[in-house]
């Protein structure tokens, strides 16, 4: 299995987090939230489309709703084998981050 970005990772957990209510905005918000910088929509919609592309996130139309003009919104939701990407990046870090001997950092 290829790994996952950084960025890539930090989205998946960004729409497993926000359970349903994952769309652009919610998720560019989170993220920014999160990590202390602020996302531009390129940096979260990019990465999007390639995660729907390797099938890691399911993308849907929302119901049309009346503050958004009669629009629907687009929802993202982590599939089986994004939840699995997950899984192999926590581990392949853990492994690595498990040699790293805690006085390093003093």
């Amino acid at each position: 299995m290829k790994l996952l970005s950084r960025s890539e990772e930090i989205l998946l957990l960004a729409v497993w987090r926000l359970e349903g209510n994952a769309y652009g905005v919610s998720i560019r918000e989170q993220v920014s939230r999160v990590t202390g910088h602020e996302w531009t929509f390129g940096a979260v919609y990019v990465p999007l489309d390639t995660l729907t592309r390797k099938g890691y996130v399911r993308k849907s139309l929302s119901e049309p709703a009346p503050q958004r003009g009669g629009r629907s919104k687009c929802l993202y939701a982590l599939t089986d084998a994004g939840k699995e990407a997950l899984r192999e990046i926590r581990r392949v870090q853990e492994a690595l981050w498990d040699e790293v001997p805690e006085m390093a950092f003093d």
